[in-house]
């Protein structure tokens, strides 16, 4: 048992203990339990070092080689050099899995360059009188925690039971398409761009209810037409601003978080600590709800949403209960009953739209149907979404309107993907 529980420790200790390091409150906690790279070759060094400690005339101990033989010597040679190899990938691999937490936050590598040495160095040191499995017992071990972790995530996704470190930063180095990773100077001429994650917090009028609406797979077409006849849509209403801005990440659950973030401070002992703008406006007397008209438990949202600093929450009905989840139709006029209310009180409502999320409802399989098909019925879904905002707004003139993107078209067929800038989202400020 211990030498299969070794390798598992030492492997989560490598991959978790630098991102507990980088942890900050209210950020996802998506990252894999232990380290399958690291496991497989820590694996791979007890088994070389065994072979290693076999050989004639080899005393580890003392670190003397008295081989009898040329092939005895070459052997022993052999095993060095991939020992030495072993212990050189899991160094790398471990700084690899470093810089990939630091590229995330923008922070430079700084002390933390020291965490990769001493996580390895004591996983190598737990793993030193490991017994070895075969090469045979080994893949099989590793094939069966591959399939473990990819049931498990398709199972619950928001916590993996593998890290993948060497194929994350293969991901994030990889050459990517600059015609979809930035936009061209011809949009930001036309309309305001901004890197900022504080919109809600700039637009937000204190004087009034304000209203902040996530518009699911709501992305920055590269045809810039095509985002200009949706604009139309909220002709005749003030619109005091209107854009497109970055996101850090492409989920729905970390944009519910980005937008309400209110401030980011270190306390005295230099870690940081989130407040969220529906914290400070309930503190102010503001009435605070959230409206999704899916499952609550998608994302884990009855947990994340009230700890936001929302009081009221509006969920539909789950899909796992056979019964279609609430339509925007039918949460639009949720929101209108709201604003409807004859008090002097100022509310604070958070909307995140359901009917243009991936894979689009009425398809059984919105993969492997025509490019065409998907194209019309989101154009078509997203002018409807878009179109409940716009009389709502129209007929609450006195309600602030932030509406956003809450991510391009992620989950959707990969054709129809490219025909979006990869995480820039618009945003209208109504009223």
């Amino acid at each position: 048992m211990n030498r299969l529980l070794y390798p598992l420790v030492a492997s989560a200790l490598i991959t978790i203990v630098p991102f507990l390091l980088t942890f900050e409150k209210g950020q996802n906690i998506v990252r894999g339990l232990f380290g399958y790279e690291y496991f497989a070759l820590l694996l791979l060094f007890v088994l070389v070092k065994s072979k290693l400690r076999a050989c004639p005339g080899l005393d580890l101990g003392s670190l003397r080689v008295a081989c009898a033989t040329k092939q005895s010597m070459l052997k022993s040679l052999v095993c060095v050099a991939l020992l030495c190899t072993i212990v050189g990938t899991i160094f790398a691999v471990a700084w690899f899995d470093l810089q990939n937490l630091l590229a995330i936050k923008g922070w430079a590598t700084g002390w933390y360059g020291v965490l990769p040495f001493v996580t390895c160095g004591l996983a190598i040191a737990m793993m030193w009188k490991v017994e070895p499995f075969s090469v045979s017992a080994i893949s099989f071990i590793l094939f069966v925690a591959l399939i473990a972790h990819l049931f498990a995530y398709n199972q619950y996704a928001a916590q993996p039971l593998a890290q993948f470190p060497l194929v994350d930063y293969m991901s994030r180095t990889a050459p990517k398409p600059v015609a979809r990773d930035s936009l061209p100077e011809s949009f930001k001429a036309k309309y305001f761009t901004t890197d900022s994650a504080t919109i809600t917090r700039g637009f937000i009028d204190s004087a009034k209810t304000n209203v902040l609406v996530l518009v699911e797979s709501w992305g920055i077409p590269l045809d810039t037409n095509r985002f200009a006849k949706q604009l139309q849509i909220f002709d005749g209403i003030p619109m005091p601003a209107h854009g497109a801005h970055h996101r850090m990440y492409s989920r729905t659950r970390t944009a519910e978080r980005e937008d309400l973030i209110y401030s980011v401070s270190r306390d005295s002992t230099g870690r940081r600590d989130t407040v969220f703008l529906p914290q400070v406006l309930r503190a102010q007397g503001v009435k605070t709800a959230f409206i999704y008209g899916g499952d609550s438990l998608v994302q884990m949202r009855n947990k994340y949403i009230r700890n936001v600093g929302f009081e009221e929450t509006f969920f539909g009905i789950s899909a796992n209960s056979g019964v279609e989840p609430r339509t925007d139709r039918e949460s639009a006029a949720l929101l209108d009953s709201l604003l409807s209310v004859q008090d002097s009180a100022v509310r604070f409502i958070a909307w995140t739209t359901l009917d243009t999320k991936f894979p689009l409802q009425g398809f059984k399989d919105s993969y492997r149907i025509e490019v065409a098909a998907v194209d019309s019925a989101y154009t078509e879904r997203l002018a409807g979404t878009l179109q409940l905002v716009a009389d709502l707004a129209k007929k609450h003139p006195d309600v602030r309107f932030i509406v956003q993107g809450d991510h391009n078209p992620i989950l959707s067929p990969l054709k129809f993907q490219e025909k979006f800038y990869k995480r820039w989202v618009p945003f209208v400020v109504l009223n």
